[in-house]
């Protein structure tokens, strides 16, 4: 690690400014074919005084490493899952709470908030860096060495769960021993008996080969937790405007590359596992799942007040998500609207995002304020 470093380091001969950046995944993975496009973007427009480096499969060291390298300016930036920066910020904690967004619709609409994503992106300045955008890391599932349908099947069952306190609590809930360990560990864990499954997204079966230890994947969806490319503020801070422009709109084409992939490869490695490793897609009852977790929700909000206001406004947006569905159901239906009851809809107020409600960031302290009824800023 510290070679690889050493090698990045300064300027090269040519007198460019290298950037590295440290990954945890693989090559093929959609997040490295996102920061080959951050790469690509940056060197085109700015060539002459930056070479982006890319370092895959934790070669600069695991991520909460890596995320210390960050903080120094070892290195430049890193891609980190939010459970690795709740220490650091703790509104990052309302990524751990389960069955926090209703649907994948809701997830990404409420990733592509700036304004909302960006008060929270502004909370580890104190740290010494910030995120610039999130990656898509899916839905986390469960798979094991036995197919898991209901909480009760997890009875007994060891469990490898991201290093959160919430994650733990989570598993706990649902009946389960947690595990926390570092994703390197995983697949030597579940063929040595370590645990007994994992929870994680599908390309883990297949970029990582847990399917050849773990047969069973059920889908009970019970997080969606994005991954962020994290860069350290001295740095950001030392660019021009324009410099900053064009890191900030690399951030922005890698996101847009790294969602289609993920898309793409999850169908493939659903197809790919089930066909060369012989795993079994399980359904799962979702609701059985939600009923031993709801009751976090409650006492993650009393123990940490930072997430409070992005918990309601995400809230807000699966209300008006719930919304919208049901009107879809209702045109699908052939019920359709009389014109004089058309009219009054498209009058009435409709339910809006986070950013089209006025959500509003003070830097410091941070917090999100939103727009009362009586038209009065009320934090």
């Amino acid at each position: 690690m510290a070679a690889a470093i050493s090698a990045g380091c300064g300027r090269v001969n040519s007198g460019k400014r290298i950037v590295r950046i440290a990954l945890g995944q693989s090559e093929s993975h959609p997040e490295y074919l996102g920061l080959a496009a951050f790469k690509e973007h940056v060197e085109k427009e700015l060539g002459d005084k930056y070479e982006v480096q890319v370092f895959p499969n934790e070669i600069l060291g695991a991520a909460q490493k890596a995320i210390e390298l960050t903080q120094t300016g070892a290195i430049d930036f890193v891609v980190a899952g939010t459970a690795n920066l709740e220490t650091f910020a703790p509104v990052y904690e309302i990524f751990s709470m389960p069955y926090l967004f209703d649907s994948t619709e809701v997830y990404r609409r409420v990733m592509g908030d700036e304004v909302m994503m960006n008060g929270i992106y502004e909370s580890t300045d104190k740290a010494g860096f910030r995120v610039l955008t999130w990656y898509n890391a899916g839905t986390r599932n469960f798979y094991a060495k036995k197919p898991v349908r209901t909480p009760e099947d997890l009875k007994g069952m060891k469990i490898r769960v991201q290093q959160s306190p919430a994650s733990v609590k989570m598993m706990q809930a649902f009946g389960a021993a947690a595990s926390p360990m570092s994703f390197g560990e995983v697949y030597t864990a579940i063929q040595q008996g370590v645990i007994d499954g994992a929870e994680n997204n599908e390309l883990a079966l297949t970029n990582n080969k847990h399917g050849e230890v773990a047969k069973y994947f059920t889908y009970n969806m019970h997080q969606m937790v994005p991954d962020m490319l994290v860069g350290n503020l001295k740095f950001l801070e030392s660019l021009t405007a324009e410099e900053l422009k064009v890191f900030r709109e690399a951030a922005r084409i890698s996101t847009e590359v790294e969602l289609e992939e993920w898309d793409r490869q999850v169908k493939e490695a659903r197809e790919t596992a089930a066909r060369d490793m012989g795993v079994e897609f399980l359904e799962a009852d979702v609701e059985a799942f939600k009923e031993k977790v709801l009751g976090l929700h409650r006492e993650m909000l009393e123990d940490n007040p930072d997430i409070e206001p992005v918990y309601q406004a995400i809230q807000r947006v699966n209300e008006e998500m719930k919304e919208r569905s049901k009107e879809e159901s209702k045109e699908k239906a052939g019920l359709r609207l009389s014109p004089g009851q058309a009219a009054r809809y498209a009058l009435e107020p409709k339910p809006r995002s986070g950013a089209e409600a006025g959500l509003a960031v003070n830097r410091n302290p941070w917090w999100i304020t939103e727009e009362g009824s009586d038209g009065e800023w009320m934090e």
